[in-house]
């Protein structure tokens, strides 16, 4: 089936990155935008554009019957959920399904398999994939588990079957601590996602969180697009990524993407999706973590070093199409690095930013690109996502790569809010990341040397920019301010 018109269902940079490859295969976009996002890119780039009004999530991105209305009333032929909302919501692809339209992602059945932690687990011992020594039973008992504890060695981590994010997991370093870390866990996992069923796993010190791009059609064919490397977390949040991974040898890569494709291929995937992995650099022991079947934020840096458009192919395997290559043809070429500009202060204990942009720097650097939702003139609230950007650079080699962002980062301010873009500069310039030396813990175990420090003179001078901008702006608009809270550029939500 040819798909002419595509529903969006999401926004800001994951709504351009989609439009960017429709309009290139000559298909036509519908965007969703709410009250408050009327002039935010996303909103103005779709060939048609739909306004969800406003309220809780569940009333506007997350309410499934108000984006299949806009779909039909748009006549679109698929939608494309992207990455967060309702991309792994299998009763929402169900839906899609049943209203024929065509969900550009896996099945409702993979979701459902791949987002139980444990149901997922007992599905594949049956395969030779390699999981990290633990317990994923039905026996909820505590002190069942607290017996399974003591069999796996601690130190082991408690981990929501349900969950992400780092939502209901906790590391436990000794038996005593067992008992009222499981208690906590489960009541986290409980609020967050309704299920309060925990796994076990033997906690690996300082493992390196491997991940392989994977693509799988309806014709046979299942593929991997190498790995990316994306150790450097912050509360089992990613904040840089990259590809290849350093110093994995030859002999280990081919392993890890061999068993991730070998795995799509055993369940039959269809879509883009990402098989993520434990790396222990002692011994290279990689162990199996979980999949998540879509599109990973991260995309770009194997796009970089692939020269492959993952939501090109997306759209086609959606169409039932094949996969237009063979795993042959399939190269990695220099290294590529991602890093995560979020609204947050990092040295105010990370304290969300809001306000106005008032200017957004732009790289100029060959093989440097900018992934962004955001122009001048909009707002940062507290409604969505944090994540302001995606700074990508691709160069011959992991250093230069990693020079040319260090300096894009210089480039690229978001004036009027507070980042994270010092504190990313202070992680790449360590040498520890310079030489590759990374692991999930990195920013734990250098958190004084990444902590604040005295502004520098560039910085000061954007500080006093902002200021400057920030009164001119609102001069330029005091007719239209309705009271005093409307002056305040860079309140935060404490």
């Amino acid at each position: 089936m040819m798909i002419k018109k595509i529903l969006i269902a999401n926004r800001g940079e994951i709504a351009l990155r989609i439009i960017s490859t429709c309009r290139e295969m000559g298909i036509k976009t519908v965007t969703i935008f709410t009250d408050i996002e009327k002039e935010y890119p996303h909103a103005l780039h779709g060939d048609e554009s739909f306004n969800i009004g406003s309220g809780p999530l569940s009333d506007t991105y997350l309410n499934q019957a108000k984006l299949i209305e806009i779909a039909k009333k748009s006549n679109a032929d698929a939608i494309h959920p992207g990455y967060g909302f309702l991309s792994e919501n299998a009763t929402f692809a169900r839906l899609v399904e049943k209203e024929g339209l065509i969900f550009i992602g896996p099945t409702p059945e993979h979701m459902e398999l791949m987002g139980d932690k444990i149901g997922c687990k007992q599905a594949l011992e049956k395969m030779d994939i390699p999981f990290v020594p633990g317990y994923h039973g039905d026996n909820q008992e505590p002190l069942h588990l607290l017996a399974k504890a003591k069999e796996i060695g601690f130190p082991l981590i408690v981990k929501a079957s349900a969950g992400g994010g780092g939502k209901g997991m906790r590391l436990v370093l000794k038996e005593e601590e067992f008992i009222s870390s499981l208690e906590s866990a489960k009541r986290e996992a409980l609020n967050a996602f309704g299920n309060d069923l925990v796994l076990i796993e033997k906690y690996i010190l300082k493992p390196r969180h491997i991940e392989v791009q994977v693509m799988g059609d309806t014709h046979g064919n299942y593929l991997h697009f190498y790995e990316r490397d994306c150790s450097i977390q912050r509360r089992h949040q990613k904040i840089i990524e990259e590809t290849p991974a350093p110093h994995l040898s030859d002999k280990i890569r081919d392993e890890i993407t061999k068993s991730a494709a070998s795995l799509i291929k055993e369940i039959k995937y269809r879509g883009a999706g990402t098989v993520e992995y434990l790396y222990s650099p002692e011994d290279e022991s990689f162990y199996f973590l979980e999949m998540n079947t879509r599109l990973q934020v991260e995309h770009p840096i194997t796009e970089m070093v692939t020269n492959c458009d993952l939501v090109r192919i997306q759209i086609l395997v959606a169409a039932g199409k094949k996969i237009p290559l063979k795993q042959s043809d399939i190269k990695q070429t220099g290294h590529s690095i991602e890093v995560r500009l979020y609204a947050e202060d990092p040295d105010n204990e990370f304290l969300p930013s809001i306000g106005k942009v008032l200017h957004v720097g732009i790289p100029t650097l060959k093989n440097v690109r900018l992934d962004t939702g955001y122009v001048a003139g909009n707002e940062v609230t507290i409604n969505f996502d944090p994540m302001l950007a995606k700074l990508i650079s691709w160069g011959e080699n992991r250093d230069m790569a990693r020079k040319k962002i260090i300096h894009s980062l210089d480039e690229v301010s978001f004036l009027g809010i507070k980042t994270n873009r010092e504190y990313l500069k202070r992680i790449l310039t360590t040498p520890e990341f310079g030489e590759g030396k990374i692991f999930t813990n990195f920013v734990e175990e250098f958190k004084d040397l990444l902590g604040p420090r005295e502004l520098s003179n560039e910085e000061l001078a954007l500080s006093l920019a902002a200021q400057y901008l920030s009164k001119k702006t609102v001069q330029a608009n005091s007719e239209d301010v309705a009271g005093p809270w409307d002056n305040l550029t860079e309140f935060r939500n404490i």
